[in-house]
């Protein structure tokens, strides 16, 4: 089983962890997770950790991400989607086309937003959606989000919008759908949803999960580690250097060239071209966070 990231275009009606699971029965890998929970309701992009691939999940999963899908204005549910139960109804201003383009851009930037009660959040050890389940409400602290980009447009449905957006880590956009309901004069909830970039990962990249289910067992379609973080300055090093690396050796960290101001990863290239160790820009510097290639001490010691 290659070690890496298999991308996974979700279906709808089944959760994140049911993918996990389909994968796991079928292709028995030694340790799978995957990476931005999706809704039910919502299909696109799922990366899975395949083995030594969950040794760069943390660095992954703090990427951008991209979606698009619909909204429905007039509704409000309990879960902000259409698969909760409908809790009121308002009308819908008939300017509403004519206003989309200044709203929507007013979300463009920074700004911090509360977790919906129908989440994975957990309050005093529990999971918000098992105290929303039981009809209990709790107070959630604001987080802050980033939105790069979000246009919306209406659609041939009336009432109902399409819509673009690529935000931050930890950006629930069933909230960002009822927030621009209330903005709109009106209340919302999300008609569909599909997340078409992850990072650097593009949907087209993407298997669908019954035809991962049908390959051979063990034999996936995995995203090397080194390939999967793509986006980060790529530093090939000696045989000397990687084994100190490899054991530890920060010291040695002072001999690489340091980051660039816009950089934040740094993806250690062994001498047989296996990503070997993952740095993070600090002031600066390069600081060693994960060594992903633990077989280096041995393969490559003097």
């Amino acid at each position: 089983m290659p070690d890496g990231i298999l991308l996974v275009d979700k279906p709808a009606g089944c959760t994140s962890a049911d993918v996990v699971r389909a994968v796991k029965r079928r292709h028995r890998p030694s340790s799978v997770g995957h990476l931005g929970t999706l809704d039910p309701m919502a299909t696109g992009v799922l990366p899975l950790c395949i083995d030594g691939g969950t040794r760069i999940a943390r660095f992954l999963g703090a990427q951008d991400k991209a979606y698009r899908g619909r909204i429905r204005l007039g509704i409000e549910t309990d879960t902000l989607d259409l698969t909760g139960t409908v809790t009121g109804e308002t009308p819908v201003a008939a300017d509403v086309s004519d206003r989309l383009p200044e709203v929507a851009g007013s979300f463009v930037g920074p700004s911090a937003q509360v977790p919906p009660m129908y989440s994975a959040v957990k309050k005093e050890g529990r999971r918000l959606y098992d105290l929303a389940r039981e009809g209990v409400q709790v107070e959630r602290a604001a987080r802050p989000i980033h939105i790069e980009r979000f246009t919306v447009s209406p659609t041939e449905v009336p009432g109902e919008l399409e819509f673009e957006v690529r935000c931050s880590k930890g950006t629930y956009v069933r909230v960002l759908a009822a927030d621009l309901g209330r903005a709109l004069g009106t209340v919302a909830c999300l008609a569909s949803l599909r997340r078409t970039e992850f990072g650097c990962f593009d949907i087209g990249e993407c298997t669908g999960l019954d035809a991962l289910v049908d390959r051979e067992p063990g034999n996936l379609p995995v995203v090397p580690p080194r390939e999967a973080l793509r986006g980060s300055r790529e530093i090939p090093v000696d045989a000397r250097t990687a084994f100190a690396i490899a054991t530890g050796q920060r010291h040695v960290l002072g001999e690489l060239e340091g980051p660039a101001s816009s950089e934040r990863l740094g993806a250690v290239i062994a001498p047989d071209g296996r990503l070997l160790a993952v740095l993070e820009a600090e002031e600066g510097t390069w600081q060693l966070r994960r060594v992903v290639l633990p077989e280096a001490a041995q393969l490559y010691r003097a």
